[in-house]
C-alpha cells in the first residue's frame, strides 16, 4: 500500500497510546476498546514537527471523559505535532476508529485530502482530514473537527488524557517539563482551567515512565509487546 504520513497532535503523540489502535484493545484508565487495524504493524518512521496553527480543547471524550484534544489551523502560533509514517489503509483505519467506525473504511476521502488539502467524510468530531504539509514527498494528513476554535465552547481536558498528550510531547519533542507546561498553559481549554502548578504536577509525574518506547527519524518504531 503506498505510504503517508499520519499527524498527531492528541494522545496518539504518546507511541503507546497509537499502539492501542494499531493493535486494538483498551488502554489504561480508558473507557474503550478498539478494534486495532487491519494491519498491525508498527509505523516505518516517526519523526517531531511543528505545524502552522494550534490545538484546542471541546467536547466530551467518551473515552478518557474531559475535553478532546482538536487542531485548527486557523489559531495562531504553531502546534507541536508527531508524524508517524503509516499505510494509507491504517491511516484509514486509525481514522475510522477515532470516528467510531469500524475498520476497513473507503480510501476515497483519502485521496481527496491528499490531493485538495481537505475532505470532510461527515458533520461529527475527527470526521474531517486535512492536508498540513507534505515529508519526503509524501502527503501528511491530520483529522480534526469541521469547525474552528472560537466557533465552539472550550472544555477542560482530563488529567489522564492531558498526561498522556505531555508523555507524547516529551517523548516526541524531548521537551523538558517547564516547556512542555508552557505549551500545553496557553492552550483554549487548559488555559483559566489547569493551574500552572497542577500542569507541573501533572507533566512531572511523566517522567517516571521507564524509556521503553524510543523514536527515531531513521528507524521504525519500536513499541513494546503488551500480549508478550
Amino acid at each position: 500500500m503506498p505510504l503517508l504520513w499520519y499527524v498527531a497532535y492528541g494522545s496518539n503523540l504518546h507511541a503507546a497510546r497509537l499502539d492501542w489502535y494499531l493493535r486494538g484493545g483498551r488502554p489504561p484508565g480508558g473507557l474503550r476498546t478498539y478494534p486495532g487495524c487491519r494491519d498491525c504493524r508498527p509505523p516505518h518512521r516517526t519523526v517531531p514537527t511543528l505545524i502552522p496553527g494550534g490545538i484546542y480543547f471541546a467536547g466530551e471524550s467518551r473515552a478518557w471523559t474531559g475535553g478532546m484534544a482538536f487542531y485548527d489551523p486557523d489559531l495562531p502560533g504553531r502546534a507541536a505535532v508527531r508524524g508517524y509514517l503509516v499505510t494509507i489503509e491504517q491511516f484509514a483505519d486509525i481514522a475510522a476508529q477515532e470516528m467510531y467506525r469500524p475498520p476497513g473504511a473507503d480510501l476515497a476521502g483519502i485521496r481527496t485530502a491528499a490531493g485538495t488539502g481537505r475532505a470532510t467524510l461527515g458533520p461529527g468530531r475527527y470526521e474531517t482530514l486535512l492536508r498540513v504539509g507534505e515529508r519526503d514527498g509524501l502527503p501528511m494528513l491530520t483529522f480534526t473537527a469541521p469547525h474552528r476554535a472560537v466557533e465552539v465552547p472550550w472544555t477542560r481536558p482530563a488529567a489522564v488524557y492531558l498526561g498522556m498528550l505531555a508523555r507524547g510531547l516529551r517523548e516526541a519533542h524531548g521537551w523538558d517539563v517547564a516547556r512542555t507546561v508552557d505549551y500545553l498553559a496557553g492552550r483554549p481549554g487548559v488555559a483559566g482551567r489547569w493551574t500552572r502548578r497542577a500542569l507541573r504536577t501533572l507533566v512531572g509525574a511523566t517522567g517516571s515512565d521507564p524509556p521503553a518506547v524510543r523514536s527515531s527519524s531513521d528507524s521504525r518504531l519500536r513499541v513494546p509487546d503488551r500480549r508478550a
